[in-house]
């Protein structure tokens, strides 16, 4: 690793001590070793270390890197019904979902609208769920709303943790040093209790990358005790929020509030594939809008798409136009992507310019750029599918 392990001697600026933002259990280790932050979520968090963007990106393809995403909040789900509940408040199929697999999936609002999206995974004798950065006052007085209203026996536990990922073609070699039980041979998307560094941990095979890569939950008095550990590794670099976004872009994965919103449904944003068909039959919040649309398409005006460009990449809200002037769309996520050498980006388009291939002009700071909307992921994902 390029960064010095040896933390300065010196206290994080009065500024920051002095923020309201809230900050994670390894936020002093960040400043001590050279983190620029800011506000995320309601959380003050590293965007970039001294190795900068560019670089901590094309380390994260290359090698490992290691994200603190303590700012998200796992939850557990317990009770005889919990399968049943989860299913109601989400488009998961948890009840024919294997014990330590979990999946993607939404969780709608009665118009049909995405409150957010997470991971729901069958932990066993409870079900695992992760909620985003920012999103616990909402997504846990939804939740818990409807489970007052539920007939049958389920409650909610927040799981007071640190949460790292560690992402990256060596991250398998890079946990397994670590962990007393075999993580190689976990399938994508599967989770069950590891210890790492003599610390029970809840360990899933999934990320925000496009990479291999493993989510570590770990008990929050114990966070720093596994961050130590994993970053004596010479393969390791620490990876900053910048990075992880322009990571998650070229692997065409969506940012809640950025690419999804309350407005959005399944079938605008292009996730139709979180949907199983054992759950179009309905008995989830919002399905009236989410099922019409699957049965009639011509209810759909736009669609979130991919694409590329030249120059400077457009940003979150510049519109979309033809060649004629007209406006047909806007920009939700723009970076320039290192892997690529290019601008990418998503954007909600008017239907009939979705294909791929699609010539439009982006507005970037009052100048019309092309773009080009694209297939996505715009790299070949390197997630674990098995040898």
């Amino acid at each position: 690793m390029m960064l010095s392990r040896r933390l300065p001697a010196r206290s994080p600026p009065l500024s920051r001590c002095l923020s309201s933002l809230r900050k994670t259990p390894l936020y002093d280790v960040h400043v001590g070793l050279g983190a620029t932050t800011a506000e995320f979520g309601g959380w003050d968090m590293p965007i970039k270390y001294p190795l900068g963007i560019m670089k901590e990106h094309e380390w994260c393809r290359n090698n490992a890197g290691l994200f603190d995403v303590s700012h998200m909040v796992p939850v557990k789900i317990i009770g005889k019904d919990r399968a049943k509940f989860i299913e109601s408040v989400t488009v998961a199929d948890v009840q024919n979902m294997p014990a330590g697999m979990g999946s993607l999936s939404l969780i709608p609002n009665e118009q049909g609208g995405i409150i957010d999206d997470c991971i729901v995974t069958n932990a066993g004798d409870h079900i695992y769920m992760v909620i985003n950065a920012g999103h616990e006052e909402i997504d846990l007085p939804h939740i818990r709303k409807h489970m007052e209203a539920f007939q049958g026996d389920v409650s909610l536990n927040i799981v007071p943790s640190g949460l790292l990922a560690l992402q990256g073609p060596k991250a398998c070699q890079l946990l397994s040093k670590h962990s007393s039980e075999d993580v190689s041979k976990m399938s994508f998307m599967s989770g069950k209790p590891v210890t790492v560094n003599g610390v029970p941990c809840f360990v899933t095979r999934s990320g925000y990358t496009g990479e291999d890569g493993y989510e570590i939950g770990i008990p929050v008095d114990d966070t720093k005790k596994v961050f130590d550990a994993l970053i004596q590794d010479p393969d390791l670099e620490l990876i900053g929020l910048g990075a992880r976004d322009s990571l998650r872009l070229e692997a065409g994965l969506c940012l809640y509030g950025n690419d999804l919103d309350t407005t959005t449904s399944p079938s605008e944003a292009n996730l139709l594939w979180t949907i199983p068909k054992s759950r179009r039959g309905g008995g989830f919040v919002g399905q009236e809008r989410i099922l019409a649309e699957i049965a009639d398409k011509k209810l759909v005006k736009r669609k979130r798409v991919g694409f590329v460009g030249k120059g400077p990449p457009p940003r979150s809200h510049d519109k979309l136009y033809t060649e004629d002037g007209e406006e047909v769309g806007e920009v939700t996520s723009g970076v320039y992507g290192p892997t690529v050498k290019k601008p990418v980006g998503m954007a909600y388009v008017k239907k009939k310019y979705m294909k791929a291939g699609t010539k439009l002009l982006a507005d970037v700071r009052g100048k019309k750029r092309e773009i080009v909307i694209t297939k996505m992921p715009f790299i070949d994902p390197g997630y674990y599918r098995g040898e």
